[in-house]
């Protein structure tokens, strides 16, 4: 009996050791460890004269959260310029709020670390649903200042030679009052250049999706969209995956590269933490995404 209760003394001693080890690294390994990860899609019908376009994906940078240190900014721009992408797309919270309400970095201090970016085709903002929280205009002020443009229901336009490739940064989901006016909007801001080139949509949350597709769908030249907002739910467990996904799709919009609705959407987990300081199997990231024509 006592070699029995011995084991089992042993075998709790032991789960509490991998737990302790597990939130350890979670907390101070994990995320401060920035990856860059490669992808390649093909998208059906896209225009030949964009194939192999290198697009960086930065998103959810959550300045002064665990993992959104000044240096960890800073380390974002360098690796991304490294890869020397096509265009860069910022997808969104830059900033990240304390219990009371305060930002953890001041607006200006993120933008000045992330200040840098360069891309020979020029580098994109949208905004999230934590800068919504603090001000739209208060952070998209500081992130034009460092010289990105921000789109909010806007439309740049890419060429090469005649053709061209249009980019819509669209609001933030949480400015939806109807799915229907929020579609008519976007249908809006893109009808001026419609038919004139392949179409890709930048946007905080992937739920979106469904509110530019089927019936609401802003354009018949749309391609691809690209998100992020759900950290790729930052804590993957064995057996259990992950356990919280901010999505009302769940795992089905978690993070990488998805089909739905006809649409190619890739959804990145970006690189600050939120809600919880922990990252456990989704390391930051960077996305490098090659578009080949299918």
């Amino acid at each position: 009996m006592d070699k029995r209760r011995s084991r089992i003394y042993l075998s709790i001693l032991a789960l509490i050791a991998i737990a302790a080890f597990c939130m350890a690294y979670g907390y101070f390994i994990e995320p401060n460890r920035l990856v860059v990860n490669y992808d390649e899609i093909k998208i059906k019908d896209w225009d030949p004269a964009f194939d192999g376009l290198r697009i960086a994906m930065i998103a959810d940078i959550h300045g002064g959260s665990n993992g959104g240190s000044a240096e960890m900014i800073r380390n974002v721009v360098t690796a991304t310029n490294a890869e020397s992408p096509d265009v860069i797309v910022l997808l969104g919270d830059y900033v990240s709020e304390d219990k009371n309400g305060n930002l953890k970095m001041p607006m200006a201090e993120v933008a000045d670390n992330l200040a840098g970016l360069k891309a020979k085709d020029g580098v994109y903002a949208v905004l999230g649903n934590h800068d919504g929280r603090y001000g739209d205009e208060l952070v998209a002020t500081e992130l034009s200042r460092i010289g990105y443009r921000v789109l909010q229901n806007e439309v740049i336009v890419i060429d090469r030679g005649e053709k061209r490739l249009r980019i819509l940064g669209m609001l933030d989901h949480m400015h939806v009052t109807t799915w229907k006016e929020y579609s008519e909007k976007a249908k809006q801001a893109v009808r001026p250049t419609d038919g004139t080139g392949d179409l890709v949509v930048l946007e905080h949350s992937p739920d979106i999706l469904h509110l530019i597709t089927g019936d609401l769908a802003i354009s018949d030249d749309l391609k691809l969209m690209l998100s992020a907002h759900t950290h790729g739910g930052q804590i993957w467990l064995p057996i259990f995956g992950r356990p919280i996904i901010p999505s009302s799709y769940g795992q089905k919009y978690a993070n990488g590269h998805i089909k739905d609705r006809g649409l190619d959407m890739y959804v990145t987990s970006g690189v600050g933490t939120s809600l919880l300081p922990f990252r456990f199997m989704v390391p930051p990231e960077i996305v490098i995404l090659t578009i080949r024509s299918e």
